[in-house]
């Protein structure tokens, strides 16, 4: 794998024709492509790798909703300053593991990156699982000089995620690189499998109980519901049930060891988030022991935990967790929740309660 120092190349980065689009030619040239790629109608792009942005302001001229990632932040810096005004969002973080949370999108976007990843089957893997159902990866790549990655190897890795790989060799096209090149330079628009059977996440939270108090947690940095609080929580992973995998999210976000007998079930919710995406949440109480005080163990993620009273909690909260709190405390065992689309995933006070509380059988009983 080839190490670049991308804070060093930020200040002469947009030098080259075909990083900084500059020339009124190179930039209708790749204006022409990403047009030919992206989806007619305005959708969601995830940028990876997006360098100082010029694809990201682009594909946001021609309507489309963007979020970039790039790990340089002397490059994120430039990004932003070129996309100002455009809403798109420019995230600091590892294009192998973009920092966007449990967010969907319609295409991701990368252009010479993969090339660098050290271990580009699993992070091809990834991304896949980011896309929305019928969704698109559009990468850009070549081979220069030895190093790169070639069409072929790349249509490989990708067979087994997509229902279909275009590829257009870019060589040919003087004007995308502001001058001849003899090398091999391509992008691949490829189309994720469409699901079969619906699916959808399943997720645990943590209601940790310190007599009438509950604990929460202020999520920073992770590009999804930063600044909001919400109880200790986190996605069920292959091969789990769902106490193994609120044990495994305990220990890992506030160091906490739980026994499986300390878990009592509370509540069962599912949940719709603006635009889509269906989960499943179970929320489980355990009881605080004093002997085992929680902590913070994933300070990059979280900027505080406190302990908030569960009859008056917080209004900074993610509106999904704060109806999981509500229903609980209302004694509801069963609910389901969702968003509008045009609503917001931070809990708002005055907003209408978007929640039914289902009736729980009181059993087959006699005769």
């Amino acid at each position: 794998m080839t190490t670049i120092d991308w804070d060093s190349a930020a200040a002469s980065f947009d030098e080259e024709a075909d990083h900084g689009l500059l020339d009124p030619v190179v930039r209708r040239a790749w204006a022409r492509r990403l047009e030919s790629w992206l989806p007619a109608e305005p959708c969601d792009v995830l940028d990876l790798g997006c360098g100082t942005g010029s694809l990201a302001l682009l594909a946001a001229g021609q309507g489309h909703r963007l979020t970039a990632v790039e790990s340089s932040p002397r490059m994120v810096e430039r990004a932003r300053t070129k996309l100002a005004g455009t809403g798109a969002g420019v995230l600091v973080g590892d294009a192998a593991r973009p920092p966007v949370g449990d967010r969907r999108f319609d295409v991701i976007l990368a252009r010479h990156v993969v090339w660098l990843l050290p271990d580009p089957a699993a992070v091809l893997r990834h991304w896949a699982g980011l896309l929305r159902p019928g969704g698109r990866l559009v990468l850009v790549e070549g081979v220069w000089n030895g190093d790169g990655l070639s069409a072929g190897h790349l249509t490989t890795l990708l067979a087994p995620l997509t229902e279909r790989v275009h590829h257009e060799r870019l060589s040919d096209d003087r004007d995308l690189w502001g001058k001849e090149v003899d090398d091999e330079r391509y992008a691949l628009v490829a189309r994720a499998h469409r699901p079969h059977r619906h699916t959808e996440v399943v997720d645990v939270h943590l209601i940790l109980r310190r007599g009438s108090d509950v604990l929460l947690a202020r999520r920073a940095g992770t590009g999804y519901a930063d600044g909001l609080l919400h109880a200790p929580s986190g996605h069920v992973e292959d091969g789990e049930d769902v106490r193994r995998a609120l044990i495994r999210e305990t220990a890992e976000e506030i160091g906490l060891d739980l026994d499986p007998q300390e878990l009592r079930m509370a509540l069962v919710m599912q949940h719709r988030g603006p635009g889509g995406d269906p989960r499943t949440g179970w929320f489980f109480e355990v009881a605080y022991d004093r002997t085992r005080p929680p902590y913070n163990r994933e300070p990059d993620k979280c900027s505080e935990l406190a302990w908030y009273p569960l009859d008056d909690l917080p209004d900074d909260m993610v509106a999904y967790c704060r109806a999981g709190l509500d229903g609980y405390r209302a004694g509801e065992r069963f609910l389901i929740h969702w968003h509008e689309d045009g609503d917001t995933i931070a809990y708002e006070p005055e907003g209408t309660r978007r929640a039914v509380a289902l009736p729980v059988s009181e059993g087959p009983g006699e005769g």
